[in-house]
């Protein structure tokens, strides 16, 4: 089957998503990758599997939207090489790098060969990702000294912040190079939050898998429980019941408010305003408490499975929310006033950590660090799953890619939100929430796609016998959006860096696997 104007012999996948899967030779590799850029498309994950038991050695992978949905390409590595794309897709280099440090495959003339997840956690002549790898095993822990890239000149010196920060976050290294107070460039070290998570994946069933998925990056179970569930779906060639799909957009949609209200307070915070870091905890620790009492959990963990979900909603239950949505709305509206009046505030947030659309596209800018430096991209409205196909999502946008401008994006997704989550308890269809999944066959693939509230998390399933998964790679946006902080931070102030590295909130947990 072709699509679009690509010569390539593709499949359709069954499953919500529009997504196409082929295997290349080397040439249509970089042929594809080539052409898919030059019009306008984009990376979403490149990865790697063992596949020997196969009689198929060695395969990679690449997922890459175009106009039509996504295309998965599959290429055969040739004596543990392949075809690098970094000089086609720069944010691809990081993904190449992690691919050799856990599967051992390498690219042709990498522009970056230094290994990026692996620490010291195994040695480096062993692959996790290898079927012949015991992951129980433990290996004595080795020095490792990671040449970071040195800037030289008269008055330039480093400060090192991390991996262990002041405050019970995720850890990661970054390493400042400075003139003064100003950021000539900036290097993070990430990778100390592996946890072997794609490995822990191969001992598992689709049944049991679904609660690693929702604990792949916490503040985005529901986003991977949905992508895990719609990869497994895919795979069995299922739909769950349409009051199950529902009831998951409302529970996406109340993640995305629960993580725009907590990092809203927290921008404020780190501008000096106490009052709107208590304010929009309260109204976020009210949403979460509503999530305890009706879905089971604070964070909505376990309540969306391969084949619907675990919680249904009764009349009473989406009373509460409405009148939650009610009061949410109007202190949404007011804290917003607030902020856009508050002259110290926006002294602080306009013009810092400004990525300009240019960069954006040429970095892969994604998810709503994109949207908020014109990057119109939206899964919920370019390929609307059930029910987002019939509730006309109206993306939120802007151009000028700082601080104000990701804050701004923040506060017109709550907004959006709010309208949903109504249209969505308003229109709740009647019926079942879930359905039992047949066993998958041996060998087959499946793909999930949610746009979550950081952006588009992607989920590439392959099966194995006795319904288990053979190969299991979870994608976090934050693999597109760590480099362009790099940038962001370039000519501000170090005092600036905490306030333009919350503005775009990416996971350290979800990167690092």
């Amino acid at each position: 089957m072709r699509i679009e104007d690509f010569d390539l012999a593709l499949s359709p996948l069954p499953g919500a998503a529009p997504v196409w899967h082929g295997d290349v030779d080397a040439a249509a590799w970089r042929q594809v990758c080539q052409q898919v850029h030059d019009k306008g498309g984009r990376l979403v994950a490149l990865w790697g599997s063992d596949r020997r038991e196969l009689r198929r050695g060695f395969v990679v992978h690449a997922a890459l939207v175009i106009r039509s949905g996504l295309v998965w390409l599959t290429l055969s590595a040739d004596h543990e090489a392949y075809p690098g794309i970094d000089d086609i897709f720069p944010v691809a280099s990081r993904m190449q790098r992690a691919l050799g440090d856990l599967l051992g495959i390498y690219p042709h003339n990498p522009q970056d060969a230094r290994p990026w997840l692996r620490h010291s956690a195994w040695p480096a002549d062993q692959y996790p990702l290898r079927k012949d790898f015991d992951g129980s095993t433990v290996h004595p822990a080795t020095a490792q000294d990671y040449p970071f890239v040195t800037v030289e000149g008269d008055g330039v010196h480093e400060i090192a912040v991390g991996p262990v920060h002041a405050g019970t976050i995720e850890p990661g290294h970054f390493r400042f190079s400075v003139i003064g107070e100003k950021i000539l460039r900036l290097e993070p070290r990430l990778g100390y939050t592996h946890k072997g998570v794609e490995k822990l994946f191969e001992a598992m069933t689709l049944e049991s898998g679904a609660r690693l998925a929702g604990r792949i990056s916490g503040d985005s179970t529901v986003a991977y429980a949905w992508a895990y569930a719609m990869a497994a779906e895919s795979a069995v060639d299922r739909t769950p019941p349409e009051r199950a799909l529902w009831l998951r957009a409302l529970l996406l949609e109340r993640e995305r408010l629960a993580n725009h209200l907590g990092d809203l307070g927290a921008l404020g915070n780190d501008a000096g305003l106490a009052f709107g870091l208590a304010q929009f905890s309260c109204l976020k620790e009210d949403l979460l408490r509503s999530n305890a009492a009706l879905f089971g959990h604070r964070y909505l963990m376990d309540s969306i499975v391969p084949g619907g979900v675990i919680s249904d909603l009764d009349e009473s239950g989406g009373a509460r929310l409405m009148a939650e949505l009610d009061v949410l709305d109007q202190a949404v509206s007011r804290l917003h006033n607030i902020y856009d009046d508050h002259a110290g505030l926006q002294d602080r947030f306009i013009g810092a950590g400004r990525v300009a659309p240019e960069l954006a596209v040429g970095l892969g800018l994604c998810g709503l660090a994109g949207r908020a430096s014109a990057q119109a991209w939206d899964l919920r409205a370019q390929f609307p799953a059930v029910p987002y196909d019939r509730l006309d999502v109206q993306m939120a946008t802007h151009r000028n890619g700082d601080v104000a401008a990701r804050v701004t994006v923040r506060f017109d997704e709550v907004n959006e939100a709010i309208r949903l989550c109504r249209l969505i308890l308003k229109g709740l269809p009647s019926g079942a929430i879930f359905t039992a999944l047949p066993k998958a066959p041996d060998n087959a693939i499946g793909v999930g796609w949610v746009e979550g509230w950081r952006g588009e998390v992607f989920v590439a399933l392959e099966t194995g016998a006795d319904n288990r998964i053979r190969r299991l790679h979870p994608h976090d946006p934050s693999w597109q959006n760590w480099p362009l902080i790099e940038h962001a931070v370039m000519g501000n102030i170090v005092p600036d860096f905490p306030l333009i590295n919350k503005s775009f909130n990416l996971s350290y947990s979800g990167h690092d696997l």
